[in-house]
């Protein structure tokens, strides 16, 4: 007889082969026995466990006779019938045939080779009611929000449909939370007193800001840049929609009395914080540049020739002498009002074209400052911005914001003051105008003849990159840290207004830092 050839004996073989005594190849994840029959196999899954055959039992011992394992893998019935034989054997040495066949223990109860491996559970925040309403804003975001998030320029509904999810998916799960945030409030619009999209459009709005702000104190990178903005421009929009909400969400309740909107500011303001500090990376990004585009070139007229809201700046002199103590701030007050209210101008020329939403972020620390002082001429500026968001009253996220606001600032002045009340007769006529489109008689310019010379003008990228070629050539600005406490002053408020909102199910939120 011909000496038998050498071979490597297979010590680290996979259960089912062991059990089978036949050689395993040891192929990971899944050897070549178990392939060929179809069959899960240890290297695959790990905690699967093989149930051992036990050893026959002494007579007058069968309760020791080891209790077979429990398994959910079908039993053919060849296997549970006792007389049926289950092996073939040759000498002493019993062989399984087939993987269709099963090992007995005594009484022809049926021992599994293997136990299946259980499914990994769902975590807690996925429960079946939680993936259903996920699946619903997710839905509403891609079918009927991403289409109103541009005002002007219907070419960003792709962006927003389709490019805006698949990056929160991949790469930015407070990106996600954002989405879901904002789709929540835009159902709640429609059925504002619907508990399930109050809870979800507050939980998941502080869910995103947390991890935001976390992200923002790590570091803006390259890897993402994309997703800041994104994320603060959604939270700007969210902060927007919630004021039509803010009654039925604030715990003051207090008749006549009318906060001013200071949130957008900071929200806004969040954005250009993050422009400032990715532009770098936002300038040859894909996705972001055609957003910026949109809007049409920030042309400030500050040559001091008279405008249409020339008179808001009558007198400022004089109210820079009665309320500026530090000869510091005198310019820089004067130099605030004056940039608000060409900003006006600007916008008040194109209004439907989105512009009026750029004077939130391009507006100074310093305005923002005299707004929250409740400067007269500060709240009589204000006023007439609110006037020109008339023209945008379609969008949900702006319906009715005019009318309200406009009605709010004028209930903090006198009506016998004999220095604003003439200024805020502009804005009260066109916040009670039936129609968002107003003639020019009424508005005070000749808006189409305006916006058809703006599409010629350029995008806002060209201001962006004017003001980043201004700041790098300044030699101290060249290594410094962009500021981006703006962005950060609206998570902060945020989490003070949410902290005490019931959550949905199994939703955790992470401390804002």
């Amino acid at each position: 007889m011909p000496p038998r050839r050498s071979h490597k004996k297979s010590r680290a073989g996979c259960r089912r082969c062991k059990v089978r005594k036949i050689k395993c190849d040891e192929v990971h994840p899944r050897c070549g026995n178990c392939s060929k029959h179809g069959v899960s196999c240890d290297f695959e899954h790990p905690t699967i466990r093989d149930a051992r055959i036990p050893k026959p039992a002494s007579v007058g011992d069968a309760s020791a006779a080891v209790a077979p394992i429990e398994t959910s893998r079908p039993t053919s019935s060849a296997s549970v019938t006792a007389s049926a034989p289950s092996s073939v054997t040759h000498g002493d040495s019993p062989t399984i045939p087939s993987d269709t066949t099963t090992p007995t223990a005594i009484g022809g109860t049926p021992i599994p080779l293997y136990k299946t491996p259980d499914p990994p559970p769902l975590s807690s925040t996925t429960s079946k009611k939680n993936r259903m309403l996920e699946l619903k804003l997710l839905h509403n975001f891609t079918t009927v929000t991403a289409k109103t998030l541009s005002v002007s320029s219907p070419v960003l509904e792709n962006i927003w449909r389709v490019t805006v999810p698949e990056l929160a998916f991949s790469s930015a799960s407070y990106l996600a939370d954002t989405l879901l945030a904002v789709s929540a409030l835009h159902l709640r619009s429609s059925s504002p007193h619907d508990r399930e999209l109050i809870r979800a459009s507050h939980s998941y709005m502080a869910s995103a800001c947390s991890e935001y702000g976390a992200c923002l104190s790590k570091g803006v990178t390259e890897s993402n840049a994309e997703a800041l903005f994104l994320t603060s421009a959604l939270i700007a929009f969210q902060s927007t929609a919630s004021r039509i909400f803010s009654r039925e969400d604030s715990h003051d309740r207090t008749v006549g009395y009318y906060s001013l909107p200071l949130s957008w500011f900071h929200a806004f303001q969040g954005v250009k914080a993050v422009v400032a500090a990715t532009w770098q990376w936002l300038r040859m990004s894909t996705i972001v540049i055609p957003i910026i585009e949109s809007q049409p070139a920030l042309n400030l007229d500050l040559s001091g020739q008279p405008t249409f809201f020339s008179d808001l700046m009558v007198g400022v002199e004089d109210e820079i002498a009665k309320f500026e103590t530090d000869p510091a701030t005198h310019i820089e007050t004067r130099m605030a009002y004056q940039h608000a209210i060409a900003v006006l101008d600007w916008a008040h020329g194109i209004p439907y074209t989105g512009a009026p939403l750029v004077f939130l972020a391009t507006v100074s620390r310093r305005f923002i400052d005299l707004l929250e002082a409740r400067r007269p001429r500060a709240l009589a500026i204000l006023a007439s911005y609110f006037a020109l968001l008339k023209c945008l009253g379609d969008v949900w996220w702006l319906k009715g914001v005019a009318r309200r606001e406009i009605m709010g600032i004028v209930s903090l002045f006198d009506p016998d003051d004999e220095e604003w009340w003439p200024r805020l007769q502009w804005p009260l006529r066109i916040a009670l105008h039936d129609d968002v489109i107003i003639p020019p008689h009424v508005w005070g310019r000749d808006w189409a003849a305006q916006t058809a010379n703006a599409s010629q003008t350029g995008g806002f990228v060209s201001h962006i990159e004017l003001l980043s070629d201004i700041f790098s050539s300044i030699p101290q600005m060249n290594s410094a840290t962009p500021d981006l406490e703006p962005a950060h002053q609206y998570i902060i408020e945020q989490g003070d207004m949410m902290r005490d909102i019931p959550l949905p199910e199994g939703l955790e939120i992470l401390p804002v830092d």
